[in-house]
């Protein structure tokens, strides 16, 4: 069978994806490729965070990445074959700057042809584990004989395929339903993606945490906190008032223990803002934001610090042995790394506050 590999790096681990036809790698364009060549050297190309209130930053920054939608006047120019190819080519620009060529990877996620006729057949032994379905798309987890299972629907009618992962986490098959198309294919691949490095790195002293990391004098600040405090707001005011500062990823940094110092590493995964820059700096604070009427700052005692970054993981609670070996990573995080409470207007007065906090020095 005819089968597609690329190798990505980032937070300090090589992971592998496979495609088997008909699924196939989207082929960048002249203008992709030198960009994800300046993101992969760490460059700076100008994404800006996309807060609540800036949603036209996101076709800016789509821009910025090279990105062009199908338009119906196109659209009607290809061929049948031409079309059905289309269908078929997931595209990886977020994954491209982080390319390499060779590397021992962590786990392989293989993207297969169909789905096997034995997924359905045992799934009356299927025991569930985990549910997220209060709005789509919907989330099923389950267990059977050693294997994790993910269901994606995205609709309660509407199956977009399965995710299976084998006992120890290193081989994971995405299962694309029949007639279900690329786009909604590379979205679930995602997250598929992202689970699997979350158990699989679970043991590595890695960690990757829903927040938004600014990068000020070589060292990261990760601002995070409840959905809607504010964190994408947060990082674009530190840009805006801040010379020098400059964004790593707005929604899922890695971080990582490596030769006894605390490293965030930026991501395939940054939300809606598009920043897929390859770099990594030691971290220099971490900082939950919460909305008030004043702006105060507050350093975090050890264990309020544990428990406020365990509720900013990415974790899988219902998993005990995944967790067992998250933990010791939390509380080496909440040990090590300064960690503060943010009480704040979204103004300019609320960075010089938490600046002053977090450089103490003056810098």
């Amino acid at each position: 069978m005819n089968v597609e590999t690329k190798l990505y790096r980032f937070g300090g681990h090589t992971i592998r994806v496979r495609l088997e036809r008909p699924w196939t790698f989207k082929a960048l364009t002249q203008r992709q490729l030198e960009l994800t060549a300046r993101l992969r050297r760490g460059e700076d190309i100008g994404v800006e965070s996309v807060p609540a209130d800036r949603q036209e930053q996101l076709s800016v920054n789509e821009s910025l990445m090279g990105m062009e939608e199908m338009t119906r006047e196109i659209w009607d120019t290809l061929s049948k074959t031409e079309r059905m190819e289309y269908r078929h080519a997931l595209d990886f620009l977020q994954y491209a700057p982080f390319e390499v060529s060779e590397g021992d990877p962590v786990f392989t996620l293989t993207v297969r042809a169909e789905v096997p006729a034995w997924l359905e057949e045992s799934r009356p032994a299927w025991k569930m584990v985990t549910a997220v379905d209060e709005l789509p798309p919907y989330y099923y987890g389950y267990t059977y004989e050693g294997k994790t299972i993910y269901e994606y629907l995205m609709t309660r009618e509407s199956r977009a395929g399965y995710f299976v992962m084998d006992r120890d986490y290193t081989e994971g098959d995405y299962y694309p339903c029949p007639r279900v198309i690329g786009r909604v294919t590379q979205f679930q691949i995602n997250t598929s993606l992202m689970i699997q490095y979350t158990f699989a790195t679970a043991g590595l002293s890695t960690l990757l945490l829903h927040a938004s990391v600014t990068r000020y004098e070589g060292r990261g600040n990760l601002f995070f906190g409840v959905s809607g405090t504010g964190k994408s707001t947060h990082s674009r005011l530190w840009h805006d008032y801040v010379p020098g500062s400059d964004l790593m990823n707005d929604d899922n940094p890695v971080i990582r223990f490596e030769d006894g110092q605390c490293l965030v590493y930026g991501s395939p995964w940054s939300g809606k803002t598009l920043c897929y820059r390859n770099v990594v700096a030691p971290v220099n604070a971490l900082v939950r934001l919460e909305q008030f009427p004043e702006n105060r700052i507050s350093r975090l005692e050890p264990l309020q610090a544990y428990a406020s970054v365990i509720a900013a993981v990415s974790t899988i609670r219902w998993n005990h042995d995944i967790m067992s070996l998250l933990v010791p990573t939390i509380e080496r995080v909440a040990m090590t790394v300064p960690c503060f409470q943010l009480k704040c207007r979204p103004d300019e007065e609320a960075v010089a506050v938490c600046k002053a906090a977090v450089y103490p020095s003056g810098h």
